[in-house]
C-alpha cells in the first residue's frame, strides 16, 4: 500500500475523531505495524559475487548478506604490506647501527688513508729543497703539493666516515623513519578497511526486506544494495488527532488489535511528533485544526508480538493519559 492510500485511510478513521473531548477515556487510532528500516549502501563500485543472504532471512548482527569483487582491493593491499615490510627493515637497520664488520673496514679505511697522506707529505719535504736549489723543477714541487693536499681531504673524510660509524644512527633518521613506518601502517589499514566494506554485514539483528541487485551486477558507490528491518518488537504506526496531542504523553499505555487477530497486545507511546502532518496548523482555523494529526508510535511491549511482519493493518487503543517527561521533539 502506498503512503499516500495509507495516508488517506488514516483520515479517513480520524474524522470520528474530530470532534472528541479531550476527557475521553480512550481513543481508538487506525495505523500499520512497522519495524525500523535500514537502507545499507555500498561503499565501492565493484561486481557483486556472492549473495549470502536471500530476502526475508533473519540474520544476527555480523552476519553476511553480500559480498563484492575484492582482487583489486586484494592487490593493493600486497602492495602496502610490501611497502610496510620495506620501512619497517630500514627502521630496524637504522636500530641497530653498523655491524663490527663496517666498523673494522672505515678504521681501515682511515688508516690507509693517513699511511697515504704521511707518504706525500714527506716526498713534498723532499723536494721543496731540491726545487729551491733548480735539482728539480717549479712544476714538479707543484704537483707533488696538489697530491698532498688531496690525500689530506681524503685522510679527513675517511675520519669522518669512522666517527659516523662509530656515533651510529642519528635521533632525526630514526624519528624519519618511525614516520614513515607509521604512514606505511595507517595506509594499510585504510586500504584493509576498504576491504571489509566489501563484504556487507548486519549491522544488527535483522531480517531482509529486499536485496535490489544480483550476482554479477556492479551497484554504483552510494548505491542501496540491501534494504533491512530490525528485529525485535515491532511498532505502531498511528497519527494522532489534535484534540488528543496535548493529553498524550511518551510512556503511555495503549492496546493494539491487529487485522485478523482476535487477542489485543500491550504497548507503549514511544514518540510523538512535535509537528502535525499535511497543512500547517497556523494557516487554519478552530474546527480545521481539529483534524490535523501527528504521526505517532507505539512500541509493542508484548513479547508475543516480536515475529509480527509489518504492513500489517492495526487499531490502536489508548488508555487513560500516564503523565511523563517529553522531549522538544516528542521523543524521551
Amino acid at each position: 500500500m502506498s503512503r499516500g492510500c495509507c495516508m488517506l485511510l488514516i483520515l479517513g478513521a480520524l474524522l470520528p475523531l474530530a470532534g472528541c473531548s479531550r476527557g475521553d477515556a480512550a481513543a481508538t487510532l487506525s495505523g500499520t505495524l512497522e519495524r525500523d528500516r535500514l537502507e545499507l549502501v555500498a561503499d565501492a563500485m565493484e561486481p557483486i559475487v556472492e549473495l549470502s543472504a536471500r530476502e526475508g532471512q533473519s540474520l544476527r548482527a555480523g552476519e553476511r548478506i553480500l559480498v563484492q569483487d575484492r582482487s583489486i582491493s586484494a592487490a593493493q593491499l600486497a602492495g602496502l604490506k610490501a611497502a610496510l615490510a620495506e620501512r619497517a627493515s630500514r627502521l630496524q637497520e637504522l636500530q641497530r647501527g653498523a655491524r663490527s664488520t663496517e666498523r673494522s673496514a672505515a678504521l681501515a679505511r682511515r688508516d690507509s688513508a693517513r699511511t697515504q697522506r704521511d707518504d706525500e707529505q714527506r716526498e713534498l719535504a723532499r723536494l721543496r729543497p731540491l726545487g729551491a736549489s733548480g735539482l728539480v723543477s717549479r712544476a714538479t714541487v707543484d704537483r707533488q703539493t696538489a697530491i698532498a693536499a688531496r690525500a689530506d681531504e681524503a685522510l679527513r673524510e675517511a675520519e669522518a666516515a669512522l666517527r659516523q660509524v662509530q656515533e651510529g644512527t642519528r635521533a632525526e633518521q630514526l624519528q624519519q623513519a618511525q614516520l614513515a613506518v607509521d604512514q606505511a601502517e595507517a595506509r594499510l589499514r585504510e586500504a584493509e578497511t576498504s576491504g571489509a566494506r566489501l563484504e556487507l554485514r548486519a549491522p544488527r539483528d535483522v531480517i531482509v526486506d529486499a536485496l535490489p541487485y544480483r550476482v554479477g551486477e556492479t551497484p554504483a558507490r552510494g548505491a542501496t544494495v540491501a534494504v533491512v528491518l530490525a528485529s525485535g518488537a515491532p511498532f505502531a504506526r498511528v497519527f494522532l488527532p489534535e484534540p488528543l496531542r496535548a493529553t498524550t504523553r511518551i510512556g503511555a499505555a495503549a492496546k493494539i488489535r491487529i487485522s485478523g487477530l482476535e487477542r489485543e497486545f500491550d504497548g507503549t507511546v514511544r514518540y510523538v511528533a512535535s509537528e502535525p502532518e499535511f497543512t500547517p496548523y497556523y494557516a487554519l482555523n478552530d474546527e480545521d485544526r481539529a483534524r490535523l494529526a501527528y504521526r505517532t508510535e507505539i512500541e509493542l511491549t508484548d513479547p508475543e508480538a516480536i515475529d509480527m511482519p509489518a504492513g500489517l493493518i492495526l487499531e490502536a487503543r489508548l488508555l487513560p493519559p500516564v503523565m511523563a517527561e517529553v522531549g522538544s521533539d516528542g521523543r524521551r
